[in-house]
């Protein structure tokens, strides 16, 4: 299991530096030391810490690369920093081998969630007078950049991370750097940091490679691709953009980090424990499914249609999975609320960005925003019915997953091949019996196998999923488009809740 926290730790580490120039350790150290018992020991915050590094020095040079490509990189204004904090690097590592695995680990948790919180607060750091590239330091930036350089490179040598933040607000508040110049500067000077320091920490500790060798090399490959795919997405989309997705990520990353830290205190209120346990469930099927899924987006030819599709089957396999890992109702119903407060005005911000509706391409403006509060409030309803007033749990799970799939079949199969169309009395016309053919077996399908998952016996369990499979999809033809998120699914319910 701790292969896959290596390459979940890896992934947003990479992104965290292909974004903004973070260091790898502001991701990965925390999530090595809170949710990988190996790490737990004496050493292992510091051995965290080097790997983190490690892992930095090929994530940083691919990011460093592509900021070059884009002419968004100065060395000129950065080259005291990068001499002062080489300098330091070393003492620093010394140090934190020095003060043992509690300042070293609490710390970084803390300084991740800060770090998340200031993105958000002030997604842009740069001024509104830049400077041009490559001009000349005055003494006061001269001696910004000793005093920063050195109390930076000890810091990068002590925790492993901070150092890339510093260095972007340096660079952009203080020395006056556009921002993607900032990012692609602090990753060059961060390709050495992060040598200069992993060398002097495995030279202090030597088991960090001869016991730590596996976790090394996947931590390594996998953020150097996410680097490398993150830094391409960063270099086209303006700042305010990077800064809003880095803050986020660090944000609920650096929460569930602490959450996990501090689980003994918490885990003492039941209520709040059980909607944390589904709140991390969530995040860790969500996360590595739009890893896969924001690459797809950007570097292939993926039809609008079959991404919208994509990202709803993620919706709703995630919500799910965790109904039936949850212990209570009101857990999953917090949650549900929770992800739809939360996603409404986030995308509400995001949506007057240029990227966004050649992303996401929206039916109409708001589109997105209204759909997913829409999705997540009657994912709450169903809930609450279906478990809350008639405890049964998987009929939630088998109509969501009979709704969800259901419909994004007949969108992909109805769209490029729906060659006949419906033309029952109440259908608009746009509907074909491909699509609705293809909608029937996939709800079938599903609902036949929640149940049974569930612990209903064949052959009877056919006969609740193929009527709710027929209905839903009756309903769906029949449905404005708008109405169908709240009308096939309640149809769905009704009909396993009488047929169950």
């Amino acid at each position: 299991m701790e292969y896959v926290w290596y390459v979940i730790a890896a992934l947003a580490a990479g992104v965290g530096t292909g974004l903004a120039g973070l260091s790898a350790a502001t991701v990965m150290v925390p999530m090595l030391f809170v949710l990988c018992p190996s790490f737990a020991g004496e050493t292992g915050a510091y051995q965290a810490t080097a790997i983190a590094l490690a892992s930095d020095i090929l994530g940083s040079a691919v990011t460093a690369s592509t900021y070059v490509r884009h002419g968004n990189i100065d060395l000129k204004r950065g080259g005291i920093m990068l001499a002062c904090i080489l300098s330091m690097c070393a003492v620093g590592s010394y140090a934190a081998w020095l003060v043992g695995n509690v300042v070293l680990g609490s710390f970084t948790l803390f300084l991740t969630f800060c770090i998340g919180i200031r993105f958000l607060v002030k997604p842009d750091t740069t001024r509104e007078r830049t400077v041009k590239r490559g001009q000349a330091l005055d003494a006061k930036g001269i001696a910004v950049s000793v005093f920063f350089g050195l109390t930076i490179g000890f810091g990068t040598g002590f925790v492993g991370s901070g150092g890339g933040m510093m260095m972007l607000v340096v660079f952009t508040a203080f020395l006056g750097m556009e921002l993607k110049v900032a990012v692609g500067t602090s990753t060059f000077i961060m390709t050495f940091t992060a040598l200069i320091a992993s060398v002097s920490h495995i030279l202090i500790h030597p088991a960090i490679v001869l016991e730590r060798w596996d976790a090394l090399l996947v931590c390594m490959v996998v953020a150097t691709v996410a680097s490398l795919v993150s830094a391409r997405f960063a270099n086209r989309v303006d700042g305010r953009t990077v800064g809003l997705v880095t803050g986020a990520i660090l944000t609920v990353l650096g929460a569930s980090m602490l959450v996990l830290y501090y689980w003994p205190v918490l885990s003492k209120f039941d209520l709040l424990a059980q909607v944390l346990m589904c709140l991390a469930n969530f995040v860790c099927f969500v996360a590595p499914c739009l890893a896969v899924l924001v690459p797809v987006r950007l570097f292939a030819r993926v039809p609008s249609h079959v991404f919208r599709k994509m990202l709803h089957a993620v919706a709703f396999g995630c919500v799910t999975a965790v109904i039936l890992a949850a212990r209570s109702w009101q857990a999953v119903v917090a949650i549900c609320l929770l992800i739809a407060v939360v996603v409404y005005p986030v995308l509400a911000v995001l949506e007057s960005r240029p990227w966004f509706a050649r992303f996401f391409v929206q039916k109409s403006p708001g589109e997105i925003k209204r759909s997913l509060l829409l999705l997540f409030l009657m994912l709450a309803c169903l809930v609450v019915v279906a478990w809350g007033v008639f405890d049964r749990r998987e009929l939630a799970a088998a109509s969501i997953l009979m709704w969800g799939p259901g419909d994004g079949a007949a969108a992909l199969v109805g769209i490029p091949w729906g060659r006949h169309k419906v033309r029952l009395r109440l259908a608009d016309g746009k509907k074909s019996w491909e699509g609705s053919a293809a909608m029937l077996a996939t709800s079938f399908a599903c609902g036949a196998l929640v149940l049974i998952l569930c612990g209903h016996a064949l052959p009877w369990v056919l006969v609740p999923a193929g009527v709710g499979a027929l209905v839903g999809t009756f309903v769906e033809v029949v449905s404005p488009s708008e109405w169908d998120t709240i009308t096939v699914p309640a149809a769905i319910l009704a009909t396993l809740l009488v047929l169950c």
